[in-house]
């Protein structure tokens, strides 16, 4: 009976009414609590993404680990107050932390290997050159820490004073060469110590060779007895003649940016590096640069930037980023859908590049390198570099070489001889097949010029290249002056008891038409493309950044890299882009520019004559 009276109170009228009401009381609770708890959850998604932002800020981010950027990474981090994200998309140089272990970069001999290793090079080519009997043409990039300093011949060399002078009045002002001598001297430490020209104390070390080789020393007396002077420093007074040359070589390894810059600067806790991270954008508000996105083990990420966006990224890389992000000429980005943040018709143009040919002689006596790669000498080699740093493994054999001017009138050098006592096929792709040695000679300031656009909006795809070779008769006349002064150079009394038969460009070629076709068949880059986001002055409708780097008509976006060169400079390019990077570095810290004033430059006695 309990049990049904129990039964009984449950169901009465007025339980069932304070039932409802309280449902309907909850509910209008739950309501409330819901409104308050989706705006919690937007306030608390806001603050999640505002904190993400904060953890991934940082006062600089920069593209590319190479030349530029590991320098630029080493001096912001000086200040602790600024923090800085440097950005690679190519793996570390090292292995377990050991060079021992990535000799293929660090052993300054086995340099060919990764000319042709896809995993530390962006392996790009040209289009199909008119010019050269339709090739195309290979260009190896570095995708690495160090960048190209880790793929490169280890030469070191600046170029001349008056290349400095000429971009200043291409609108480079600032950037002459008593401006840019002293960060070329901060960068250095020259085993020779320092003097009016070498720097003592920088972080780069540069050496001269050791391996004393005879055909070394043919050539450098050779020279001579054709009428050229010897000098003993081409970065210094005097660059025209033939001498001894500087290397980034120090105690038997490659000393990359990586190594000079980069490592040392690692244990700073404001520095943060990250590899295998390809950059895809740069974002931006309006016209201001604010950070980048980029491509990490298959994730999409983004990184932001307080203070600038610096590109390091090199000649095509750099351009290549800022046409993908809307920066460039707005039709060509337009008919990609690309949506234009600044038209800048400059970037991608005024594309320059030093060609060269080699000139290749028979040995008669079995001194060259050409024992030295056979296996079982390539592992004695080798074993012996990787116990001591030392032997044949400890240089990259380019130890002489010069400039010389191509004809009367020329007012400083426009043609530059490195020396090797080795044959070279391919670049070095396919072995040498016999003893022979070699002379790579090519102009330096070329009067061909050429571009770079965007394949697609693909960041993973390569852009074309178009560097437009051979394209003049000025480049043509001077390639024939390249063969005819290095030939007459090879016939001197100093060469006698070495020389056998001229393998390139062999005795059947003789005329200017058969040289000329020579040259088409067998001239390949020097791997030193250049000026792609020129700098200049505003009124300048080609320049892409201003004297102080910044990219025109944006805000907080800069380019440190040889891209920004003006005109490309009478010589190999690694020494330059640092120069540049060491002196981007103090303008973006905001100190005023070293200057040296009145160094004496050599000048030829007479220019009525060509040596």
């Amino acid at each position: 009976m309990s049990y049904l009276m129990k039964g009984v109170k449950c169901c009465s009228p007025m339980n069932q009414m304070h039932k409802v009401t309280g449902t309907l009381f909850k509910a209008h609770i739950l309501k409330n609590t819901l409104g308050i708890n989706e705006q919690q959850f937007k306030i608390s998604r806001t603050l999640s993404q505002l904190s993400s932002e904060k953890a991934n800020s940082y006062t600089y981010v920069i593209v590319g680990a190479g030349s530029a950027g590991c320098v630029l990474a080493n001096r912001l981090t000086e200040d602790p107050l600024s923090t800085v994200l440097l950005l690679e998309a190519g793996p570390k140089d090292t292995l377990l932390g050991s060079k021992r272990l990535m000799w293929k970069i660090h052993m300054p001999a086995a340099l060919t290997y990764n000319l042709c290793d896809e995993k530390y090079n962006w392996y790009y080519h040209t289009t199909s050159q008119k010019h050269m009997d339709n090739r195309i043409m290979y260009w190896p990039r570095g995708r690495v820490w160090g960048g190209s300093s880790s793929l490169n011949a280890m030469v070191y060399i600046r170029g001349h004073a008056e290349d400095y002078n000429r971009w200043s009045r291409e609108g480079a002002i600032g950037w002459d060469y008593e401006h840019c001598l002293p960060y070329f001297k901060k960068a250095q430490s020259h085993e020779l110590g320092p003097d009016q020209y070498r720097g003592g104390n920088g972080p780069l070390y540069v050496s001269r060779g050791k391996t004393n080789h005879p055909l070394h020393h043919a050539f450098l007396e050779a020279t001579q007895q054709a009428g050229y002077p010897f000098t003993d420093d081409m970065n210094g007074y005097q660059q025209e003649g033939f001498g001894w040359m500087d290397m980034t070589v120090h105690r038997g390894q490659r000393w990359s940016t990586a190594s000079a810059y980069l490592r040392p600067a690692m244990s700073r806790p404001n520095l943060s590096v990250a590899e295998k991270t390809l950059v895809t954008k740069i974002l931006f508000q309006g016209t201001k640069s604010i950070g980048v996105e980029y491509v990490k083990n298959g994730q999409r990420k983004k990184a932001f930037a307080s203070k600038e966006v610096i590109l390091s990224g090199g000649a095509i890389n750099s351009p290549q980023l800022l046409m993908l992000s809307g920066i460039g000429n707005a039709d060509d980005l337009k008919k990609l859908g690309i949506p234009v943040v600044c038209h800048l018709p400059g970037v991608g143009q005024n594309l320059q590049d030093h060609l060269e040919v080699y000139v290749q002689q028979k040995c008669t006596k079995p001194i060259t390198l050409y024992n030295a790669q056979k296996p079982v000498n390539m592992v004695r080699i080798g074993l012996e570099w990787l116990w001591k740093f030392t032997g044949e493994g400890a240089t990259a054999h380019l130890e002489s070489g010069g400039f010389i001017r191509s004809e009367p009138g020329v007012p400083h050098p426009d043609i530059q001889f490195h020396f090797l006592p080795s044959q070279v096929i391919d670049h070095g792709r396919v072995a040498s097949t016999m003893e022979a040695y070699q002379v790579h000679v090519g102009p330096m300031r070329s009067t061909s010029v050429g571009w770079l656009k965007l394949k697609s909006t693909d960041p993973n795809d390569h852009p074309i290249i178009e560097p437009n070779y051979m394209s003049t008769e000025r480049d043509i006349w001077e390639f024939r002056q390249c063969v005819k002064l290095t030939r007459e150079i090879f016939a001197q009394k100093a060469f006698e008891k070495f020389r056998g038969p001229e393998i390139l460009p062999g005795k059947h070629v003789q005329s200017d038409n058969e040289i000329d076709a020579f040259i088409r068949q067998k001239a390949d880059s020097a791997y030193h493309p250049s000026c792609t986001c020129k700098m200049g002055q505003l009124s300048d409708s080609t320049a892409v950044v201003d004297p102080q780097t910044k990219v025109i008509g944006v805000e907080n976006l800069r380019v440190v890299d040889a891209s920004i060169m003006p005109s490309v400079v009478s010589g190999n390019l690694n020494a330059p882009t640092i120069m540049i990077a060491e002196k981007a570095a103090d303008i973006i810290k905001g100190l005023p520019s070293l200057q040296e004033k009145n160094i004496p430059v050599y000048k030829p006695k007479t220019l009525e004559t060509q040596r």
